[in-house]
């Protein structure tokens, strides 16, 4: 268990690395889990659950994460719960080798909820402009690619969204949730 308000030391490195993303419910989890875990092997099924990432893996210069927490949750107080919609499979190639659960309803909110959280304190540029979307393959052949995109063809899953999720990276290579945030706006 880590304290809410310092993250895992390192003795080799300055900081920690964080992310912010919103958690697919348990009842649609294990089968986009299932979906990745065909597609990339186990290791990257394991390392966090199926999400909508907000703010992407950012390196931190310091261990204190009490700027953060108090950012995302002011963030988090002006968005109002919403809907998503999970319907079907996107991708960005041949950008990048990715396919991923599109979403149809929500994609507003999830652009003014990452909006608002990737500033101030988590303020970034992007490698690419904000899509909205979970990940259920990358980085793996064209083939593994193709096939993910027609298991997600006929996906659906639809769910309220009240909370994000600040994660953090631990010495063991996988993402820990550190705090929750309720939306309030």
């Amino acid at each position: 268990m880590t304290n809410p308000t310092l993250s895992f030391p390192s003795l080799f490195a300055r900081g920690t690395s964080i992310g912010v993303a919103i958690e697919v419910p348990a009842q649609y989890r294990e089968s986009l889990r299932a979906m990745r875990l065909r597609a990339e092997g186990e290791a990257a099924a394991e390392i966090i659950p199926p999400h909508i990432t907000l703010v992407p893996p950012t390196q931190l210069p310091t261990w204190d994460l009490t700027p953060v927490l108090v950012h995302l949750d002011q963030a988090a107080r002006r968005v109002a719960p919403f809907t998503v919609e999970l319907r079907g499979a996107g991708t960005f190639r041949p950008v990048t080798e990715v396919v991923f659960a599109a979403l149809s309803q929500g994609e507003a909110e999830c652009v003014e909820l990452q909006r608002l959280a990737q500033s101030g304190p988590l303020s970034a540029e992007l490698a690419y402009p904000y899509h909205p979307h979970v990940t259920v393959a990358q980085n793996v052949s064209a083939q593994a690619l193709d096939r993910a995109e027609d298991e997600l063809a006929g996906f659906r899953a639809r769910f309220r969204v009240g909370t994000f999720v600040l994660y953090e990276l631990g010495p063991d290579e996988v993402w820990h949730t550190i705090r929750t945030f309720t939306l309030g706006g």
